[in-house]
């Protein structure tokens, strides 16, 4: 949130010309940049409308929280107003989306997309849009469970007229997801005050913002039901966007004989994954032919135990990119390659069968196995040699068939706590875009912490397991890994540090002494106590995630030095050149430090990079206290 006041005191800043300075000074603090023109814009040019019209219903007083952050993501709401219901006496809320725009229409007739003359791409309609807030605010926010009638959405297009944006309209509209343009502002004015009493609003404001925010719902528990039964998560915004487009090129390609590509891409926790899941439930519950397939071993064994624990043909829902070489073309409806920047040059390897070994690229052999192959990737997650799924090769792949292809960039976040500000230290800090490293500037959606010794790192991680967390230990690839344990033996305890000692996460597909098969380390609460490596890591989330810097990646003087020697990971080879290695490793601990919803604790083996960790961490922790 970036400002919290009453609406009578907010139409003070906006006169005063105070309002939109204050905004874009917290904007920086919490995200670590300025915000752009349009959103200053939007700013000044949305906000005297809504103030405005609270004036003119007589609710001065009632909070009007601007730039709320829905809880665990980036994801935020133009507005919550919160007040007392006028009839109930009971806390009431309003979340409002403000759009400057004056005309939209449905993008190719269909009113949940619709086109708006400043975007290159479909947007979500504003309904869908605000209803997808409330219902997911209703979800994750403690003071609205089992109170969903305590709250309402609204979309207000102070500058459209009715017959600008007639076609929003076909959406049906419900108490969680209402449109007012410009022609209707006396409804508008009406509408608030049938929600909210002309009296003061802080203690209801209060009541939301300390409501506890539920513990996050884990990709891997709820995914039976996903496939087989409901939608379970909230898609918001540009994530409705990606799954309407891919529904939309199903449904085209049925009717039509038709065939497209669409690429959606996203950093750590923006909801690939998610998106990927529900595509996969909706088709498998219409009768389409679809699969999932990536081209992670944990991953897919992962999905296949959870989501065909009781069901045992919907494991066969999910396959690795290697599979389809002898795929019937256009066999499927659609093909959803979740984590496609793991998509290699070929499917071939030293198993296959000299008939098979085609030499055909990997990307083409999925993109002719569906009539809607979706690629879902993170370009900077690629940690591997011979790894090249790029939305560049993708669409080049696509262009040689003659196919469209759509790219659906996801903007928000929902690792991390939700926390822009943490992604962005996270790749300033190793080196993945250009700045350098800058102190961490603390806010309230993600911890972060820096400790001196392994073994501060797991009590630290002990203790929040004891408070009900999910927590787990990783590490760079640096310490030999013993791949066989004779049977009846406990783990070797490969990676040591000091008197410190603790065994990778187990080497194969079967459980050893305890200790879950490395597929499901992520998920397994047997999985702690096992130090796990990017390839268990990669692709899953968990509450707090304790990471070990190893020799591979060390600070000297002012920047990092990787070391090829001191990695102990068997795909690197003779033929990998430095920059590869030096660009791997970086990605790799980008994909650890970015696994926690809510915090990270941070040990390196090198007593010059701990200082440096210490120093940016702990340094702007101490700065942000002062102020």
């Amino acid at each position: 949130m970036l400002f919290r006041d009453s609406a009578s005191a907010v139409a003070a800043e906006i006169h005063a010309g105070s309002l939109f300075l204050r905004l874009t000074d917290r904007f920086v603090h919490m995200h670590g940049h300025k915000p752009g023109p349009s959103e200053v814009r939007s700013w000044e040019r949305s906000i005297p409308m809504l103030t405005n019209a609270l004036l003119d219903a007589g609710l001065g007083q009632v909070e009007v929280l601007l730039e709320y952050g829905l809880p665990l993501t980036s994801k935020r709401a133009d507005a919550v107003l919160a007040g007392m219901h006028p009839r109930t006496k009971e806390p009431s809320y309003v979340v409002v989306e403000l759009k400057q725009w004056s005309q939209a229409q449905p993008d190719d007739g269909e009113p949940v997309l619709c086109r708006v003359d400043a975007y290159t791409r479909p947007v979500l309609n504003p309904i869908e849009q605000v209803r997808g807030y409330c219902t997911y605010l209703a979800q994750f926010n403690g003071a609205l469970e089992g109170r969903g009638d305590r709250l309402a959405g609204v979309a207000f297009l102070h500058n459209a007229t009715d017959f600008g944006v007639a076609g929003l309209y076909e959406v049906e509209q419900s108490e969680h997801g209402r449109l007012f343009t410009g022609d209707r502002r006396g409804e508008f004015v009406d509408f608030l005050r049938s929600r909210l009493a002309p009296e003061p609003g802080h203690a209801a404001a209060d009541e939301l913002l300390q409501g506890k925010i539920k513990p996050s719902r884990q990709l891997m528990a709820v995914a039976a039901q996903e496939v087989r039964e409901r939608e379970q998560f909230q898609l918001l915004d540009e994530q409705r966007v990606a799954y309407e487009m891919v529904m939309r090129a199903v449904q085209r390609s049925r009717q039509a004989d038709h065939k497209e590509v669409v690429v959606v891409t996203g950093g750590p926790g923006s909801g690939k994954s998610v998106i990927a899941l529900q595509l996969l439930g909706e088709l498998y519950r219409q009768g389409r032919s679809a699969l999932h397939a990536t081209g992670s071993q944990s991953f897919t064994t992962t999905m296949r135990k959870v989501a065909g624990a009781r069901k045992p043909e919907v494991q066969a829902l999910f396959k690795y990119f290697n599979s389809f070489m002898t795929a019937e073309r256009n066999e499927l409806d659609a093909l959803i390659c979740d984590e496609a920047h793991r998509i290699r040059e070929t499917s071939a390897n030293r198993y296959t069968r000299a008939a098979q070994r085609t030499g055909k690229p990997q990307v083409e052999e999925l993109i002719d196995a569906a009539r809607v192959p979706v690629f879902l990737l993170d370009e900077h997650q690629v940690v591997r040699p011979g790894e090249m799924g790029t939305v560049e090769e993708i669409r080049a792949a696509a262009a040689a068939k003659g196919l469209q292809c759509h790219v659906v960039p996801l903007d928000s976040q929902f690792r991390c706590g939700g926390s822009d500000a943490y992604i962005n230290w996270v790749v300033r800090l190793l080196g993945l875009e250009a700045g350098g490293p800058v102190a961490w500037d603390p806010d309230d959606r993600v911890r972060l912490e820096v400790v001196d010794t392994p073994a501060e790192l797991e009590a630290f991680l002990v203790s929040r397991r004891a408070e009900g967390y999910v927590a787990r230990m990783s590490a760079g690839y640096c310490w030999k890994w013993t791949k066989k344990t004779p049977p009846g033996q406990a783990l070797p305890a490969d990676v040591v540090i000091g008197d410190w000692a603790r065994p990778w996460n187990v080497y194969g597909d079967r459980a050893v002494a305890g200790a879950p098969p490395a597929a499901l380390w992520a998920t397994d609460p047997a999985g702690f106590g096992q130090v796990g490596c990017v390839y268990t890591a990669q692709g899953f989330e968990y509450d707090w995630s304790g990471v070990i810097l190893g020799p591979d990646l060390v600070w000297r003087g002012d920047r990092w030095v990787t070391d090829r020697t001191a990695s102990k990971d068997p795909v690197f080879n003779k033929a990998t050149s430095e920059a590869d290695v030096d660009r791997l490793i970086r990605n790799t601990y980008k994909v650890l430090l970015t696994r926690g919803m809510v915090g990270t604790v941070i040990y390196s083996t090198d007593a010059e990079t701990r200082a440096r960790l210490r120093e940016l961490v702990l340094g702007g922790a101490l700065a942000g206290a002062a102020l």
